[in-house]
């Protein structure tokens, strides 16, 4: 997109682009302190996969930034690597890996995703985000935001945390979330309906200076109710602009010999590159202008990002599905509104950080339950249902297994399903057989066709049918439509005509097609 490009679209960009910005802030937060790293890192992730990813990336919708797929990752890496300076040499050689990948062209990989799988992490994400953000509704904040595993990292897991946060409520909590929640829901029904200006200004911003206001009260004695320190944002305050880039780190480049940098960074890469392409293929989907994501390009973007986070103290960041659903769900049309969440990321960072402090927890998981539920609307199941079992099971253990574990091994378990379903189609499509027909002499005579594909996924089935065919009867093996039969096959059916002989069948075989010696 060309640089006058960038403003086409500023009325619709500009409003979703600061609801990101809300949604990322804890995100970025929460996924530092989940990785055992100084929260500021996840600031600069932030910032940098809104603005470098965010310019040099070819996706209309996709926001970029730190992962909370890769928290358990950093976690172990700056443990083993023994200090957060070399961690950071490792994020950078990542990047360095990933923008290799780019011009490799390894972003082929995305296309090999199931569609099925697809929508099932769309929804499993949905489900997650509500499971994770009621409690924070409630005001029990234990869990820092981003922990998206279902075994937390306050000892809790997904579900024995809602029984935690019913049990120990904070009512000032519950009053702003419950507030937030009518305001987005009045908002999103009939408000945008009535007025563009509603469309203008989003009801998320509305719901955060609620939240902020509220706050104040409660901190005046106005209204008789209190919120903790852990029940609100917590991002470092810098005393002025010389303070705030005290807070950059960078790598400790004198580690280039150590070995297990580069293990670290070669998993970082891989789960990264998979995250964002998963993503991507994600975004892509819910793009209401259904454009498509440069795969390749994509790759050398977050390389890129990755390389200058590293280098200035940031985590590894990827592209982010729950930043990118929100931003298309409240409206962004081009990559602008990623770009301005990351400016408006480091200009908060400088300059109000005492005020974005203010903000409820419990205001913030009010717009990300609303994320959450456009995510994983009841409709879809039954959609994905009526579309047969094929396209259902691997959506459904999608689902389950990303609430069961976590993102990536929960893609893993519907990939494994989708696998199952692909080569049992195999299995039951390499052939059909011909009606029986009978010949002069009255023997019976079998017409197997092959089909275009065989491989030897399929040999149990062929084996199966010809074993049915009776003795003292003749059967064709028709190659005529194959264009390519797997050696294995070949060389059952080889076998198969010595041994007819002994049952009296005859076998024959038209546009035989002979195997291949090297």
């Amino acid at each position: 997109m060309q640089f006058k490009n960038l403003f086409k679209e500023i009325k619709s960009d500009l409003p979703a682009s600061i609801v990101v910005f809300f949604v990322a802030l804890p995100l970025c937060l929460g996924i530092a302190l989940a990785s055992g790293a100084p929260l500021f890192a996840g600031i600069i992730a932030g910032i940098i996969g809104g603005i470098v990813v965010g310019v040099a990336s070819g996706s209309p919708l996709g926001v970029s930034g730190p992962a909370a797929g890769l928290a358990v990752i950093v976690l172990g890496a700056i443990t083993s690597l023994g200090s957060w300076s070399i961690f950071l040499l490792a994020v950078v050689i990542a990047g360095i890996i990933q923008l290799s990948l780019g011009y490799l062209k390894a972003g082929f990989i995305a296309y090999f995703f199931p569609s099925s799988v697809i929508k099932g992490m769309l929804t499993g994400i949905g489900l997650l985000i509500i499971l994770k953000q009621i409690p924070h509704a409630l005001g029990y904040d234990k869990d820092a935001e981003g922990d998206f595993s279902f075994f937390q990292s306050d000892g809790e897991n997904t579900l024995s945390s809602l029984g935690s946060a019913f049990d120990l409520f904070t009512p000032g909590a519950l009053i702003i979330a419950a507030i937030s929640l009518a305001i987005l829901i009045l908002w999103d029904v009939v408000l945008t309906k009535k007025h563009k200006i509603f469309q203008l200004i989003q009801g998320p911003l509305v719901v955060v200076v609620l939240g902020i206001v509220m706050n104040y009260m409660y901190q005046q004695g106005i209204l008789n109710f209190s919120l903790d320190a852990d029940q609100v944002v917590s991002i470092p305050v810098p005393e002025n602009l010389s303070g705030f880039f005290g807070q950059f780190t960078f790598p400790d480049f004198s580690a280039l010999g150590n070995i297990k940098v580069y293990e670290v960074a070669i998993v970082l890469a891989i789960v990264a590159s998979l995250e964002t392409l998963l993503c991507v293929e994600a975004t892509d989907k819910m793009d209401p202008d259904k454009r498509i994501t440069p795969t390749n390009r994509e790759l050398k973007a977050q390389g890129l990002g990755n390389i200058v986070s590293g280098l200035i103290g940031g985590l590894p960041i990827t592209q982010v599905i729950v930043r990118s659903s929100a931003n298309i769900n409240f409206g962004g049309k081009t990559k602008m509104s990623a770009i301005l969440h990351g400016v408006f990321l480091l200009l908060s960072a400088i300059t109000i950080a005492g005020l974005l402090n203010m903000i409820p927890l419990a205001s913030l998981a009010a717009i990300l339950l609303m994320v959450g539920y456009k995510l994983a609307k009841p409709s879809l199941f039954k959609q994905m249902y009526k579309l047969g079992w094929e396209q259902f099971i691997p959506f459904l253990a999608t689902v389950v297994g990303i609430l069961a574990t976590d993102l990536l091994k929960g893609i893993t378990i519907g990939i494994l399903f989708g696998i199952f379903y692909t080569l049992r189609h195999s299995y039951r499509n390499s052939h059909y057989m011909k009606e029986v027909v009978s010949t002069q002499d009255g023997q019976a005579l079998h017409h197997l066709v092959l089909a275009e594909e065989v491989s030897f996924f399929n040999k149990a089935n062929v084996i199966k049918e010809l074993d049915e065919i009776p003795e003292n009867s003749k059967v064709i093996i028709d190659f005529s439509n194959s264009k390519s039969v797997a050696h294995d096959v070949l060389e059952l059916i080889a076998n198969y005509e010595i041994n007819a002989k002994t049952k009296g069948i005859a076998v024959e075989k038209i546009n035989y097609i002979e195997p291949a010696y090297l």
